[in-house]
């Protein structure tokens, strides 16, 4: 009978061999890139599957990014005495050193991770992937590197449109909701905003978006046991990447925005 600690160890063990494993994924998609050349058809589609297709999704969000952010800003100025005239200062903070970026990615993980996990999966267990190698096709040149690619391009360009929807739906909300007025808001946005926040906000957007394209070809890739292996790998995926997210955020918190 297996006691606690045998189990944690097992979890354990199980954890380290697959982040050694999408190390190992991580190694393949960089030693590919020099044949890059070869995929440049694959990977402008993969632009347009992966990022533009989600442009709406990330859109959506956005706005009620921005609207809760002014909101609950509001609030909380208004328990501790702040001037709403700081406003925009705090939306503008928030929305692109970490609401933008991190939710963006979430989402993104959400619907093209999964999908990168389950399309290489069902590939996997149909055994079309071994079928590329017996033709001598590289599957990392053919199947990973465009997705890892794209991702690594695409999260940025995303969160580049949602810091703009984001703060004009803060905009709206503090203008109709909170009364005050858009020069104010925009004045005290334009005021708090430095380059080097947004320039922190795209490598953040940028190592996410690699994570979540090599966690998607990882679970894909190492797929087994027909639809449940699958329906296994995509959720794996999402949760992986999503963990991911949240701890690279707080160690760029650490080395990019020092107090």
């Amino acid at each position: 009978m297996e006691t606690g600690l045998t189990t944690l160890g097992r979890r354990g063990v199980s954890f380290i061999s697959k982040l050694g494993g999408i190390t190992l994924m991580l190694a393949k998609f960089i030693a590919s890139l020099k044949e890059m050349h070869r995929s440049i058809g694959l990977i402008f589609e993969q632009l347009y599957v992966l990022g533009v297709k989600s442009l709406p999704l990330i859109v959506i969000i956005s706005v009620f990014v921005g609207a809760v952010s002014a909101w609950q800003a509001a609030y909380q100025f208004k328990f501790i005495g702040a001037p709403l005239r700081y406003l925009g200062q705090a939306v503008g903070k928030a929305v692109v050193i970490e609401l933008a970026p991190v939710l963006s990615a979430i989402v993104f993980a959400g619907r093209v991770g999964a999908g990168i996990a389950a399309e290489l999966g069902t590939m996997r267990v149909t055994e079309q992937i071994d079928a590329l190698e017996s033709m001598g096709i590289s599957p990392i040149r053919y199947l990973v590197m465009p997705r890892v690619l794209s991702c690594l391009f695409m999260v940025p360009f995303l969160v580049v449109f949602a810091n703009f929807i984001a703060i004009m739906g803060g905009l709206i909300v503090s203008v109709v909701g909170v009364d005050v007025s858009s020069e104010t808001f925009l004045n005290g946005f334009r005021n708090s905003f430095e380059l080097g926040d947004f320039i922190n906000g795209m490598i953040k957007a940028a190592v996410f978006g690699l994570l979540i394209g090599v966690v998607g070809c990882y679970e894909g890739f190492h797929a087994r046991g027909g639809a449940q292996g699958v329906g296994l790998a995509t959720t794996n995926s999402v949760v992986i990447s999503s963990v991911l997210i949240l701890i690279f955020n707080f160690i760029f918190a650490l080395i990019l925005f020092r107090i």
